[in-house]
């Protein structure tokens, strides 16, 4: 399971760093663009359950066959340095519009990547639908 919360900077290479308690389960990972505007660093058992999805999803209308096509064409294999080090692909880094700060956080089977303001501002909506219950 992957939980909580953690700010980072990416380097002036492009690499972000893993938080320490995510490195175990991520030794080999696939980083996907996601929705939202986000970026998504799968094990791969969960990647292999995510592409089905979207192999499914292929089988819809030609809006679904072209999100699966990108969600392919995008995805890439990826290992962390010795250092815990991702490095994200520029793609990716404009897909979801990441510069400087980003936020890693986990999503129960997957960790996603977020610039940092529009992640504030998805936590901040999320708030205050979890507090208006």
């Amino acid at each position: 399971m992957f939980l909580g919360e953690h700010s980072h900077a990416l380097d002036a290479k492009g690499r972000v760093i893993l938080p320490m308690k995510f490195r175990d389960q991520l030794q080999e990972a696939f980083i996907t663009s996601e929705t939202d505007g986000c970026l998504a660093l799968w094990p791969p058992g969960d990647f292999q359950r995510r592409a089905e999805q979207m192999q499914e999803r292929a089988k819809g209308g030609p809006e679904d066959r072209t999100v699966a096509r990108v969600f392919f064409a995008g995805a890439v294999e990826v290992v962390p340095d010795r250092q815990g080090r991702l490095a994200l692909p520029p793609h990716l880094r404009d897909f979801a519009s990441l510069e400087r700060e980003v936020v890693v956080n986990g999503a129960f089977d997957h960790v996603e990547i977020w610039d940092a303001a529009r992640w504030r501002d998805k936590k901040t909506d999320g708030e205050r639908i979890l507090a208006a219950g």
